[in-house]
C-alpha cells in the first residue's frame, strides 16, 4: 500500500488553490490566464518569456508550482523543528505564515525582480495580493499539520 504524503498533498492543494485564484483574478481584471502565466515565467526566465506562447504557459505553471514547493517545504520543516506550531490554533499560525509569505513575495521578491513598490500604492491591490497567501496557502498548511492531523 502506498504511503500517504502530507507534504505532497499540501503542495498540490495549495498550488492549485493559488493558481486558480490567480487565474480568476486575472480574468476579472481583464487579463488572460496566459498573460498571467507568462508573467510568472518571466520572473526566473526574463521578460522574453512573455512571448513564448504555450511554452510560456507551461513555464509559468512550472515556476508557480516550484515556488509553492518551496513555501510548503519551508512550512513542513518549520513544523518539524518547532512542533509547538502544530499545537497552536491553525487559523493563527496559518495567518502569520501567510502574512510572512506575502511579505517575502511583495516586499522582497517582486521589488527586486520587477521594481514593484512596497508597500503597495493601491491598498485594495495589496489586500487582493494578501488574501491568497493567508487563505489558500497559510490556512491549508496549518490545518493539515495541526496536532490532531499528525
Amino acid at each position: 500500500m502506498a504511503r500517504r504524503s502530507p507534504a505532497l498533498f499540501a503542495w498540490l492543494l495549495c498550488g492549485t488553490l493559488d493558481i486558480v485564484y490567480a487565474a480568476v483574478s486575472s480574468v476579472v481584471q481583464g487579463r488572460t490566464v496566459s498573460s498571467m502565466l507568462h508573467a510568472v515565467a518571466s520572473g526566473p526566465f526574463g521578460d522574453g518569456a512573455r512571448e513564448w506562447g504555450l511554452v510560456g504557459d507551461i513555464a509559468g505553471l512550472a515556476t508557480h508550482y516550484a515556488i509553492m514547493g518551496a513555501m510548503v517545504a519551508f512550512w513542513f520543516a518549520a513544523v518539524r523543528q518547532l512542533p509547538a506550531l502544530a499545537r497552536q490554533p491553525w487559523w493563527l499560525t496559518g495567518t502569520i505564515y501567510g502574512f510572512g509569505l506575502y511579505l517575502v513575495m511583495n516586499a522582497i521578491v517582486l521589488p527586486l525582480r520587477f521594481g514593484a513598490p512596497f508597500p503597495p500604492t493601491d491598498l485594495v491591490k495589496g489586500a487582493v495580493a494578501l488574501f491568497p497567501h493567508i487563505f489558500f496557502i497559510g490556512w491549508p498548511l496549518a490545518w493539515l499539520t495541526r496536532k490532531e492531523a499528525l
